[in-house]
């Protein structure tokens, strides 16, 4: 009985090497997954859309050009997005700076950043490397006001910001809410302001922009 212990030490220690590089090898395989999915999303909400379809189809909506490229590269994974008018395309009423990352094993969140002088930055989507001359020092967080997304289906992604965390003084607005899907040819976007009684005050009526995807 006393020989065969070695051998049966050396089984165990065997066995749990096995098992260990089983675990790691799942853990790596999950890794990947994720990192795949946020690449999904992030790519999904990258390039040049419009409203024009439904600008045309209901004259309630404007025809709305929307632009969204990625910046910072090496920094992780952000955006920088410009909205105007598709008759006035030099004149944007948005400028923001997206940073989209995991927020949690089954959520994503897309961060909102303001810039200091916006006129500084129009038409910028053309040449993204602009960006390499400032840093996040030089932009401003919206503090409550991030879009939580989820994966319902590939390539396909819905969310929405918090009921009333986003504070927004607007024609008399006391906070914005923003509801989003992203799909792989469009982006559908419902920005609405309300007062501090949860009346509704600014942003589309009856539902969101649809932004066709058009490069």
């Amino acid at each position: 009985m006393m020989r065969l212990l070695p051998f049966i030490i050396v089984l165990s220690i065997l066995s749990c090497k096995t098992e260990t590089k089983k675990e790691v090898n799942e853990e790596t395989k999950d890794t990947v997954k994720v990192d795949l999915e946020l690449k999904e999303l992030f790519t999904l909400m990258q390039g040049s859309f419009n409203s024009a379809i439904q600008a045309e189809i209901d004259s309630t909506y404007y025809n709305i050009s929307l632009h969204m490229y990625p910046i910072w590269e090496d920094k992780g994974n952000f955006l920088y997005v410009e909205q105007s008018l598709t008759s006035t395309p030099n004149k944007p009423y948005r400028q923001r700076i997206y940073e989209v990352k995991r927020d949690t094993d089954s959520t994503f969140s897309s961060a909102i950043y303001k810039l200091d002088t916006d006129s500084l930055w129009i038409g910028k989507w053309k040449n993204p490397k602009a960006f390499d001359s400032i840093t996040l020092k030089d932009i401003a967080l919206k503090e409550g006001c991030e879009v939580i997304l989820k994966r319902i289906a590939p390539k396909q992604f819905i969310g929405k910001t918090g009921d009333n965390t986003c504070i927004s003084t607007m024609r008399g607005a006391s906070y914005a809410r923003s509801e989003v899907e992203i799909l792989e040819d469009k982006v559908i976007s419902w920005d609405r302001g309300f007062d501090a009684q949860g009346n509704y005050v600014w942003g589309a009526e009856k539902s969101g922009y649809i932004f066709n995807k058009i490069d």
